[in-house]
């Protein structure tokens, strides 16, 4: 089910159109102490309220048969550091796994590997470069144990590269979501960090529907756009499932009265990849969906997200959900009250502008 879907009919947008002055003070370098101690900013699209309010009080702003689809992409161990046959060193990250065997990785050296060269990584594991694959390389991990076993055993945890400091053993806990279960992301689905299990208990005793999809996260969403003209930025790709049950779900709760939320970017991207012919439907396949300002949404009525990047594909999403103005509101306010930012940050409540 591929999706490669681009811009809306808009005029032309630059990447200065989503630009903002962000203090580095404000770029969370570590979690809030517990996951739901984190702040909530609350934007009515349609009518421009903003409400300063706390994570903790999410559950008032839901009711009985709304529904939330959660993203259960896994964060793997994904970054391995070794050396090629020349002795020169590297650093690979891991950006799909493909089979038991096989993944493809960006590889960063003072000189590209050659196809069919040895890389020797953390000092035990015999890998060998395959071929080149655009930006990425198809490497074969020899040996009997899979590659997930063998990065689980020996990687360390990709963090995003605004974050400075090692990951440690809290970083390997709460750069996860307590409901990941399907291994394959280097990075985390991160609106859904602030939820724990007392959260997610809460929610159901009130009566509110969970569903999931999966969005294997690509080290993509962290790369600069490079164009000024947004139309001409090429999104990466990266691997989704919609399953019958969530389809399901999102149609009893539409016949029901409840409201669809994502929660997450990826959960919307995935959702809305799944119906890119109009209707939703279950599946997999690849997506490069890239919603700017203009696009129509199919799916989803509310996003929950956390605050993202200056002139990143993420903020051009989310002005496209709840308008340009908005948003840009919305962030200054955001600024002035010392939200913080990005993965570790604090959580916005978005409803969807007509």
């Amino acid at each position: 089910m591929p999706a490669s879907i681009k811009q809306g009919d808009s005029p032309v947008l630059t990447l200065a159109d989503f630009d903002f002055t962000l203090p580095g003070e404000l770029i969370a370098q570590f979690p809030a102490g517990q996951r739901r101690h984190s702040r909530l900013l609350y934007l009515d699209a349609p009518s421009g309220e903003l409400r300063d309010d706390l994570f903790r009080h999410l559950p008032a702003y839901l009711k009985a048969g709304d529904l939330l689809v959660f993203n259960d992409t896994r964060v793997i161990k994904a970054r391995l550091h070794g050396a090629k046959e020349s002795g020169g060193k590297i650093e690979v990250l891991v950006e799909r796994v493909l089979d038991e065997h096989h993944a493809l990785a960006h590889i960063r050296a003072s000189h590209s590997p050659q196809p069919g060269s040895a890389l020797l990584l953390e000092g035990c594991l015999a890998v060998r470069v395959m071929e080149k694959e655009g930006a990425l390389y198809r490497l074969e991990f020899t040996g009997d144990e899979s590659v997930l076993t063998l990065l689980e055993r020996h990687g360390s945890l990709p963090l995003p590269p605004y974050i400075t400091h090692a990951p440690d053993a809290v970083d390997e806990t709460r750069y996860q979501t307590v409901y990941a279960s399907q291994p394959g992301a280097v990075a985390a689905p991160t609106a859904g960090l602030h939820f724990d299990e007392a959260m997610l208990a809460e929610l159901e005793a009130m009566g509110v529907r969970t569903a999931y999809v999966t969005l294997h996260v690509g080290a993509g969403t962290f790369q600069p756009v490079r164009v000024d003209n947004i139309a001409e930025h090429q999104m990466h790709s990266e691997c989704y499932q919609v399953p019958q049950e969530t389809v399901d779900a999102i149609a009893r709760a539409r016949s029901e009265g409840g409201r669809v939320m994502a929660v997450g970017t990826t959960s919307l991207r995935a959702l809305e990849s799944a119906a890119a012919d109009g209707e939703l439907k279950a599946g997999y396949g690849e997506t490069s969906i890239f919603i700017t300002p203009g696009y129509q949404f199919r799916v989803v009525e509310r996003l929950l997200t956390n605050f993202h990047l200056p002139k990143s594909t993420l903020l051009m999403l989310v002005s496209a959900f709840a308008g340009m103005d908005n948003i840009r509101r919305a962030y200054r306010h955001a600024v002035e009250q010392r939200y913080r930012f990005f993965s570790y940050g604090d959580a916005m409540l978005i409803e969807r502008k007509d």
